[in-house]
């Protein structure tokens, strides 16, 4: 017996299915998954119908793990719907076949750990004091914030995805491996793939929240995360970024700052080949409305 299939055979005598209802494929639930860098969390792994241990599978890493696979047991009653749509997707053929790795965020810390760390840095300290008070005031921090983004990346980097090598029958390589995310989840794909552009071989950033805070008035941040994307241009060229934003809700702050983003990607050489931006009047900001859409990134990341 190989060691793969060794491994797979205590993962499935050492962790039970999750308690979460999907209608293909099973999902794996590692609870408190614990790291040297951050708070331990649950981790969700999906895989297709038929998966095999004779067969190699591409990696899709999702955050928010907790909001992806079944409304029924999520704060807000709503999922991203993950199993159905990368299950159809697979089923079709459209796509290449792939797990997917839902990291559970971390609550009220949440923001710090999704909020792209060296871009903040960069900020003058009456920039940061700005920042500051507009998250102290949408009641996102009481003291002082301090994103801490880096070391969640290291977790993904150096502990997680290890561990999911090893224990799942995976191809290893930045063209299999994908993350993705909504909102602040985008902002940290983005950041993931910038910062280890040879781990990621492609982003997801659904609602991407450019403003960081929840104003755009005398808010440093989109201009400081534009600043820092486009000083990462050069390393992602052989990679590719997926943007998208509605117009309702929280949504209704992004056109502009994401037409910003789109002429930068443009004026950068970039196009059909490793960037896609798409708009959808009318959807708000929920895991509804990127359940909808959620084929058209995994398509663009995964297609075969």
């Amino acid at each position: 017996m190989s060691k793969i299939a060794q491994l797979f055979l205590l993962f499935c005598a050492s962790y039970s299915v999750a308690q979460v209802t999907v209608t293909t494929g099973k999902v794996k639930r590692f609870e408190n998954f614990s790291s040297k860098y951050i708070e331990a969390r649950n981790v969700d792994v999906w895989v297709p119908e038929g998966y095999s241990i004779n067969e190699k599978y591409a990696v899709l890493y999702m955050h928010d793990g907790q909001m992806l696979y079944d409304a029924s047991i999520t704060w807000n009653k709503q999922s991203w719907d993950v199993d159905e749509v990368a299950g159809k997707l697979q089923a079709e053929g459209k796509t290449k076949k792939f797990i997917v790795v839902g990291i559970w965020n971390n609550s009220s810390k949440r923001h710090p750990e999704y909020f792209p760390q060296k871009p903040f840095e960069n900020l003058t300290s009456t920039e940061k004091d700005t920042v500051t008070r507009q998250l102290q005031k949408a009641g996102r921090t009481k003291s002082e914030f301090r994103p801490y983004s880096d070391l969640y990346l290291a977790f993904l980097v150096k502990e997680l995805k290890p561990f999911i090598d090893s224990h799942f029958s995976t191809l290893k390589n930045k063209n299999n491996t994908f993350i993705a995310g909504s909102s602040m989840g985008g902002l940290i794909s983005m950041y993931a793939m910038c910062e280890y552009p040879k781990v990621f071989g492609g982003a997801a950033c659904l609602s991407t929240h450019w403003p960081g805070t929840f104003t755009v008035d005398h808010n440093p941040i989109p201009e400081a995360f534009r600043s820092y994307l486009k000083s990462k241009l050069s390393k992602i060229k052989k990679n590719k970024i997926y943007f998208d934003y509605g117009d309702q809700t929280l949504d209704a702050l992004y056109p502009p700052l994401q037409q910003k983003v789109d002429e930068m990607m443009l004026a950068n050489g970039f196009s059909s080949t490793n960037w896609m931006t798409r708009f959808f009047p009318g959807k708000n900001h929920s895991e509804e409305a990127w359940a909808e859409r959620l084929d058209v990134p995994l398509v663009f990341l995964l297609g075969k």
